[in-house]
């Protein structure tokens, strides 16, 4: 949601769950969800690294205590990008 006044991105995207499986993140009204088997890079992370997400241009997110960027479209359809190295 972009604010009237700045025009600068308002909505912030929000972990709303940690399971031993994954965690659900809030993005612009949609719920997705990180399964650590398809994301491994957040199988060990601390909560504290998981909260610090960054959201730029609508699409990218950026968790800068773990140097993990990946792009919405990434998380939506992850069979689309196979995982290359672990």
């Amino acid at each position: 949601m972009k604010s009237e006044l700045t025009g600068a991105d308002t909505s912030k995207p929000e972990v709303l769950n940690v399971s031993p499986h994954g965690f659900w993140l809030l993005i612009a009204e949609r719920e997705l969800f990180l399964d650590f088997d398809r994301f491994p890079w957040f199988r060990r992370a601390t909560l504290q690294q998981l909260f610090t997400i960054e959201f730029h241009h609508g699409e990218h997110l950026y968790w800068p205590l773990l140097d993990v960027d990946l792009d919405v479209d990434r998380i939506e359809h992850p069979d689309r990008y196979p995982l290359v190295a672990s």
